[in-house]
């Protein structure tokens, strides 16, 4: 991976977006000091400090949109999972990509695609992790959150985590791009916290209430409402 680090930005997807055709396939764009993030849904991220990772990879695996590729944010979700599990810590996956801890959100993913006259100029992957945010600024967040460093009980060191994730996400990158989700279905439901519950996910301005039964080999949720209708969901949030 090339690195490319900006010591202030307010968005590095946005950043990222503004200069793609700057950077070679597989650059990772990050800051410790990003001041108006965005989550998935336009959400506004919440800023929780200048000892947390902000970082947006940019994929250029073709100049072609392919179906797969929407579930890049579920592989990067996995080996985010694996990287926290090296803290000791039993992270767990809330569809599609944010992570939890101990029921509190850490992280979020939200991906982009930059397309230009019908080409596909490459793909970007922005994460937020929550690594040493103070208590303070997590109770203002709307949402339970956390951070690492409160379910560990010591700093972290933000440059040894980013080196770790990146490892874990280069591994099988590129099988993943040629084979899809199902090579990493198993490792994602071992750690999927909403499977077999009675949940409601909303999509767009709908809301569809059910048991969670599966996911699909493509990513997808399956979710069977009260009439047992199963409904199979490409998108959407879990409330």
């Amino acid at each position: 991976m090339n690195l490319f680090y900006l010591e202030e930005t307010d968005s590095t997807n946005k950043y990222a977006k503004e200069h793609i055709n700057e950077f070679p396939d597989k650059t990772v764009i990050y800051t410790y000091n990003q001041t108006a993030g965005r989550g998935r849904l336009d959400r506004k991220w919440s800023y929780a400090g200048e000892d947390n990772i902000y970082a947006s990879i940019i994929l250029k695996p073709s100049d072609k949109m392919q179906e797969i590729y929407s579930n890049l944010t579920q592989y990067l979700c996995v080996t985010l999972a694996q990287t926290f599990e090296e803290y000791g810590v039993v992270p767990k996956i809330k569809w599609p990509n944010d992570i939890l801890i101990n029921s509190k959100k850490i992280s979020g993913i939200l991906a982009e695609g930059v397309i230009n006259a019908g080409i596909l100029e490459g793909l970007i992957l922005g994460v937020g992790i929550n690594l040493n945010t103070k208590k303070e600024i997590l109770d203002k967040i709307d949402k339970p959150a956390t951070s690492l460093d409160i379910e560990t009980g010591h700093f972290i060191d933000k440059e040894k985590f980013l080196t770790k994730l990146l490892d874990k996400f280069c591994l099988l990158y590129d099988r993943f791009i040629e084979e899809g989700f199902l090579i990493i279905r198993d490792d994602y439901i071992r750690r999927a916290e909403f499977l077999n519950r009675e949940i409601t996910v909303k999509v767009f301005d709908k809301e569809i209430c059910g048991i969670a039964k599966d996911v699909t080999n493509t990513g997808a949720l399956v979710l069977e409402d009260k009439n047992q209708i199963k409904h199979v969901l490409l998108m959407g949030d879990i409330l």
